[in-house]
């Protein structure tokens, strides 16, 4: 028997988890119950806070992340915009930071199971660094933080890459469900369902096989093709262009205000030879940056992060005298606010 698994956590998505619900429900009742649903949580049977008003449900197991079969886990639901603890990066943080993660992880190293993902499910994966290296896809508006993780966008409805297939929006769970009824069970059992439901599954499922597109390549439209307004790592830089970069170089004490909590990050900058140098020491693991660039007086780098989640983050400061000030951003993530003082 194929036994499926529905991730709740606190602030999920009714659809996301309803849906797929339903789909594997009919396709027990038309396969004569060759599979099973169960809604668990990782913590053990409780009622679950839904982010739809509060609606509570049942989950009556504890997610077993060795049992063959498919684990799904859905998105949440809550503020698209700020950084409030109802908003819904807030909502996937917490889930992240859950006994869940670790689950999921040992759930992914075995060969009888599939996870699935629904909406910003994939986000919760992709924060806790499970999906670094791997295409997927989450909410349109969801897309860049996904990418920011390390992980592969693809801006389908569903990605399959083995073990893991993820859907998109809110509604492709009813995809995603109907797809993997169809590879697990076949397309009868699947054809059975839409007609029940009067629905169609949507969308081309997404692969790694087959012949590539070509893929057209464009000029970045913030390129710059002005070089007087951009120190770059690899050297050529103008006198005073120099001088403006010396003006960040010392060590910093800085703070970054998140989403998910304050992080303390030491930052070493230095000047030489007309190239830009920084490093990041967060508690006892430091990490170099990536293309630092001076430009209109700000300095903008990348940095990759592993506390409190996986991401890589975009900053950009500006300094007066010995303080600092600026933001870091990931994604659709609310931008953070850096600011911190020269040591040294």
């Amino acid at each position: 028997m194929l036994t499926v698994q529905i991730v709740l956590f606190d602030g999920f998505d009714l659809l996301d988890a309803i849906a797929p619900y339903e789909v594997f429900s009919a396709a027990a009742m038309h396969a004569d119950n060759a599979l099973s649903v169960e809604i668990v949580t990782a913590e053990g049977p409780r009622h679950v806070t839904s982010g739809i008003n509060g609606l509570k449900i049942e989950a009556s197991g504890s997610l077993n992340p060795a049992a063959p079969g498919i684990i799904l886990v859905p998105g949440a639901s809550g503020d698209v915009e700020g950084d409030g603890p109802d908003s819904v990066p807030a909502i996937l943080g917490r889930a992240m930071n859950t006994q869940l993660t670790g689950m999921i992880e040992h759930a992914l190293r075995q060969k009888d199971i599939i996870v699935a993902t629904v909406c910003g499910g994939s986000l919760v994966l992709a924060m806790g660094g499970l999906l670094e290296g791997r295409p997927a896809v989450t909410n349109h508006l969801g897309m860049d933080l996904l990418g920011a993780t390390g992980a592969i966008p693809v801006p389908a409805r569903v990605v399959d890459d083995d073990n893991l297939v993820t859907g998109g929006g809110v509604t492709s769970g009813l995809d995603v469900a109907l797809y993997l009824v169809e590879r697990e069970l076949g397309p009868r059992i699947a054809h059975a369902v839409e007609q029940l439901f009067e629905y169609e599954r949507r969308g081309t499922v997404w692969r790694e096989t087959g012949v590539a597109p070509d893929r057209l390549i464009t000029r970045r439209s913030d390129e710059s093709n002005n070089a007087a307004d951009t120190v770059v790592t690899n050297g050529g830089v103008l006198d005073n262009q120099i001088v403006q970069a010396s003006l960040f170089n010392g060590d910093w004490d800085t703070t970054i205000a998140t989403p998910v909590g304050k992080l303390q990050v030491k930052l070493s900058i230095s000047t030489s030879e007309g190239r830009i140098r920084g490093t990041a020491t967060q508690d006892d693991e430091t990490v170099e940056w990536i293309n630092p660039v001076l430009q209109n007086n700000k300095l903008a780098w990348s940095l990759r992060i592993t506390k409190p989640m996986r991401l890589n983050l975009k900053f950009e400061v500006s300094v007066v005298g010995d303080r600092m000030t600026g933001i870091a951003k990931a994604g659709i993530l609310p931008a953070s606010k850096l600011s911190g003082n020269r040591i040294s």
